[in-house]
Formats: structure tokens, C-alpha cells, sequence
């Protein structure tokens, strides 16, 4: 059974449920023809009724709980939320996996870095003057406290609080998720922010063509597409693809000046205000980590610590005194040794490249973002040739047209039988 797209079934709840085909074209930035089908998709599947007006426009009402009927009755719907939950769990589970990991590893190295010292000086000296060593000074975690504080909650407003200082709730920097979450955060960041990238910039398109009436020209939309959809030399090339998503048409002038006009975008269920839009289509910057500062210095610093800790253990697993006792604890970690260093240096290694990775990425958007803006500047100068393009787009102008004004020819949610004799009278 085919399934409605969830971007439609957003938009028509934005739009509270009464809509035309060209309003949720308008806010998904989808083509009216891909649209329509999934309008008419979901009106079928969840009893949404279609009010027809004399004009032969068409407005689709859906009932608030639509999702809830949907689910009612599509077994594959009720699978596929059930899958997306179970799915949002197991990606859970594999983003806390790489803190869980790095926690549990730096624990076996610490450990097995002490182990290797107290085997160590128990083949160089006698057991008498070890275990007076041992009393005399053996417990480092007496002078270094606790390395595991840092993964407190507390960690912070306690440490240092006394008598004196009165105890201060630690405020949860912005963006800090928690330490295992942020440490997937600072290996591989948060995904791509323009991800929506297409849908957000058609969505601007289809309101800048309602807010100027239905009809533009190609300077007017430009600032909102790639340069390899506009070049400078032909900057009519922008509106092919946009003619088609739109349904849209060209009126060429005496003059070969050309206008566009969309009168399908014109059509709404309720009156819609025009909207403010952006000059131009601005993409995001990729964030390294929308983690807060000091939960990336932390993730960072700890990683850096495994590392060097890695290293020492390497050397005291070679050292010769020890390799006839690398049995037990110890021998399982030199067979696992090779994982522990090679995490670590992945650990550091992999946002390291994804840092300069991410600059040169950024630098295009930049550079993408700076094109599209000095089109948009183009239109702020008054030059005469884009005056005479914007004048004659005028002449095409279409007046919003609000199906709630319109009178109705038939509706679904009404007795055929009621609205014939109706319109008899």
C-alpha cells in the first residue's frame, strides 16, 4: 500500500488542515503535479473531503486527527511508525556506543598501566621492601583524587565548594547533550544543515512568485538557485526548472523582454498573508559540534589523555622484565593492545580530517552564498533594462484567488441530493 509523502501531511497541518494543491506545493517547495497526487492520496486513504467551486477549483478539508486515521488503517503505516521508533533507538544506542567505548577503554589502560608497574617492581625487589613501598606511598588515587569525577553530573559546582564557597548548581552549557552523546558529536558532528536544502529554497521560490501577485522575472528569482542553474549569460536558463515544479508559463514582450506567470500558485483555500522572504537562498555552515565549548575540550582532552596513556602502557608491556608475566589481566590486554591504540588514534584522527574537511566545504557555501546575494543586489539598482522586465511583469499580475469566496459548486461532506435541490432554488 503507497503511503502519503510526510512532508504533505506537515504542510497541511501547518496550514490547519484546509488547503489547495497550489498552498502545499507552496510550503514543501514539491511540483503541483506530485503534489496533487499526494492530496488526493491521503484525502482517499483518511476521508478528507473536497469542496469544488464554481471556478472548478478545488479545496481539500482534513480532520485534525488525519494521522490517527491513517493509522487506523494501514497496517504498513503502523509498521513503518513502528520501525522509525525502533530505528530512532538503535541509532540511539550506536551514538552513546563510541563515549561508552572510549570511557571503558581508558579504564583498562589506566589499570593496566598500574598493573604493569606493580608487576614491574615486584621482579626487581623484594617482597619485604615492596610491601614497604607499598605502605609508604602506593595509592596514588590519595594525591590524584578520583579521575572518574569528570563524569559526575555534579562535576564542577562540587569540587572545589566548602564551608566557605556555598555550593552553586552547575548551569548545562547550550548544546551539551550529555558526555556520551557528545562524544559522537565530536567524532562525527551533527549531519548535514542543509540536508532540507531544496525544500527550503523552493519554498522561498513559491513565496516570493505569491507575493508579486503570480508573475516575475528571472532576476527576481535567481538569487534563490545554484550559478550552474543561472548563468550569467543566459539568466533566463533559472526558470526551466522552475516552470515546471510551478506549472508556470513565459509572455515574451514586443520588445523580447520576458515575464513569468504561475496562476496555479494563486489559488488558496484561506486567505494567506504575504510573507516576509530573505533577499537570497542562504545555506548553513557545517558546525563541527553544536556541543558547547568545554564539552568539546572535554571530549578532546580525554582523547589526547587516552592516547598518551596508550603509549606508556606500549613501552611497560615491552619492557623485559614483564614479558615472561604477561599472563592473566595483562595478557589479555597486550592481545587487545592493538585495538586500544588504534581507537585512540582513530579517536583524534577522525575529526581531526573532518575539521579541514568541513573548512573547505564551508568556504564553498560561502562562495555559493556571496553569488547568490550579488544577484540579489542586482535588483536594488534601478537599472533601466530590469525596470522595463519588472514593469511589464506587472501587467500579468493575478489577484490571490480565496476559495472561502468563492461559492460552491459541491462538497463532499454534504448530501448530493441537498446541494442539487439547493441549487435549484
Amino acid at each position: 500500500m503507497v503511503l502519503p509523502n510526510p512532508q504533505v501531511m506537515e504542510s497541511i497541518e501547518k496550514l490547519r488542515y484546509q488547503v489547495t494543491v497550489a498552498d502545499v506545493a507552496a510550503q514543501t517547495g514539491m511540483n503541483l503535479e506530485a503534489v496533487n497526487r499526494e492530496v488526493m492520496l491521503l484525502a482517499s486513504l483518511t476521508s478528507g473531503n473536497l469542496t469544488v467551486a464554481e471556478t472548478g477549483d478545488i479545496t481539500y478539508t482534513f480532520a485534525p486527527n488525519f494521522r490517527g486515521i491513517l493509522l487506523q488503517r494501514s497496517t504498513a503505516a503502523r509498521l513503518r511508525a513502528l520501525g522509525r521508533t525502533v530505528g530512532q533507538w538503535l541509532f540511539y544506542l550506536v551514538r552513546i556506543s563510541f563515549g561508552i567505548v572510549l570511557v571503558l577503554s581508558i579504564m583498562v589502560v589506566v589499570v593496566a598501566i598500574v598493573v604493569a608497574i606493580a608487576a614491574i617492581n615486584s621482579q626487581n625487589q623484594g617482597d619485604d621492601r615492596d610491601r614497604d613501598r607499598s605502605r609508604g606511598g602506593g595509592n596514588w588515587f590519595v594525591f590524584l583524587g578520583n579521575p572518574w569525577e569528570v563524569f559526575y553530573p555534579s562535576y564542577g559546582s562540587r569540587r572545589y565548594s566548602d564551608n566557605a564557597y556555598p555550593e552553586t548548581p552547575r548551569v548545562k552549557a547550550e548544546g551539551d547533550r550529555g558526555f556520551l552523546e557528545n562524544v559522537f558529536s565530536f567524532l562525527f558532528g551533527d549531519g548535514d544543515p542543509n540536508r532540507d536544502a531544496e525544500d527550503r529554497r523552493y519554498r522561498l521560490i513559491a513565496q516570493v512568485i505569491r507575493n508579486h501577485d503570480g508573475a516575475v522575472i528571472a532576476e527576481q528569482i535567481a538569487p534563490y538557485l545554484d550559478e550552474e542553474d543561472s548563468p550569467a549569460t543566459d539568466n533566463e536558463n533559472v526558470m526551466l526548472p522552475v516552470l515546471v515544479k510551478f506549472n508556470g508559463f513565459p509572455e515574451v514582450s514586443e520588445q523580447g523582454l520576458l515575464a513569468y506567470r504561475f496562476p496555479d500558485l494563486q489559488t488558496t483555500a484561506t486567505r494567506r498573508q504575504t510573507a516576509r522572504v530573505p533577499a537570497f537562498f542562504a545555506e548553513e555552515l557545517w558546525q563541527f559540534s553544536k556541543s558547547g565549548s568545554g564539552a568539546i575540550a572535554l571530549s578532546a582532552g580525554l582523547g589526547i589523555f587516552y592516547l598518551g596513556a596508550a603509549v606508556v602502557l606500549g613501552v611497560l608491556l615491552r619492557v623485559p622484565t614483564l614479558q615472561g608475566g604477561l599472563v592473566g589481566f595483562l595478557g589479555l590486554v597486550n592481545g587487545a593492545f592493538g585495538f586500544l591504540l588504534g581507537y585512540a588514534l582513530l579517536y583524534l584522527a577522525i575529526p581531526t580530517v573532518r575539521y579541514f574537511v568541513l573548512q573547505i566545504a564551508n568556504q564553498k557555501i560561502l562562495e555559493r552564498n556571496s553569488q547568490r546575494q550579488q544577484r540579489a543586489e542586482v535588483l536594488q539598482q534601478a537599472l533601466p533594462q530590469l525596470q522595463a522586465k519588472l514593469t511589464f511583469a506587472r501587467r500579468f499580475a493575478i489577484a490571490q484567488r480565496n476559495l472561502d469566496a468563492e461559492k460552491t459548486a459541491y462538497s463532499t461532506d454534504r448530501d448530493v441530493l441537498e446541494q442539487e435541490l439547493g441549487q435549484d432554488f
